[in-house]
């Protein structure tokens, strides 16, 4: 079965780096689409970054975009997060996403989720 699991958070001063990893298993990774999502306390939770299928397309969140590059390691089965300059308001929880279908930031298009890795800027 779909397996995703993150790590990587947390604690870091604001204007610090952290990079957050997803591993993943159970299904052909190099042809799925992968997104970093995030949740903080009382918000809906929000696309960060997505990737398809190895590269072929990549996306940001204009409040992400210029500070966090995403990137995938089919070898590894792993997709990453660098998170650069960071800030208060990135403070969240950090999910990964799977989906073998097209998809970008749009959480329902994604059917398998990681549990998440705590992100605290401050």
């Amino acid at each position: 079965h779909v397996q995703l699991v993150e790590s990587g958070g947390g604690l870091v001063q604001p204007g610090g780096s952290l990079t957050l990893s997803c591993t993943a298993s159970g299904f052909p990774f190099s042809t799925y689409s992968i997104g970093w999502f995030r949740q903080a306390p009382g918000k809906e939770r929000e696309g960060v970054a997505s990737i398809l299928r190895g590269g072929g397309r990549i996306q940001y969140a204009a409040s992400v975009a210029g500070r966090f590059t995403i990137s995938q390691d089919n070898a590894k089965n792993a997709v990453y997060l660098q998170m650069n300059s960071l800030k208060p308001e990135d403070t969240a929880m950090y999910y990964c996403a799977a989906s073998s279908v097209i998809c970008d930031l749009a959480r329902t298009c994604y059917n398998n989720w990681g549990q998440g890795t705590q992100v605290t800027v401050s």
